[in-house]
């Protein structure tokens, strides 16, 4: 291979031809870090308590519209939005949407969202989503 990724013509190819067999990349051990429980933390993600909550969301609508058997265009129909928007909540593309928008597209699905709110034990409060 060349610097570019590209196939290098090998001294026993024909003229004109291209010898297309790769070789082996040299094997670097990685290290491997344990996750904090986040993955958007781990990422060094901007808010990513808000985003571990709306991956959390968006996963629920995602069982719930496959084990009703739902088609997007039904599912958008329920929940007020148009096809290509349930293809997105589909892939767990929920970016423009907000917790507050995720949480009403699980009530139109008949779901009971609870928001609990109690005193912290740390300076900070913790976010987080419970299913039942």
């Amino acid at each position: 291979m060349s610097g570019s990724g590209w196939p290098m013509r090998s001294a026993t190819a024909e003229k004109g031809k291209t010898n297309m067999t790769r070789t082996s990349p040299k094997l670097v051990p990685k290290s491997v870090t344990e996750s904090s429980g986040n993955v958007f933390a781990d990422l060094g993600l901007p808010n990513p308590k808000q985003e571990l909550t709306k991956a959390e969301l968006t996963i629920q609508l995602y069982r719930i519209i496959k084990q009703r058997g739902m088609t997007q265009a039904e599912a958008g129909r329920a929940l007020g939005i148009k096809q290509p928007h349930v293809s997105l909540l589909m892939r767990n593309r929920a970016g423009s949407f907000s917790v507050g928008r995720l949480m009403e597209f699980l009530t139109a699905l008949g779901q009971d969202v609870e928001i609990a709110v109690r005193p912290s034990r740390k300076e900070h409060g913790e976010m987080s989503v419970t299913l039942r």
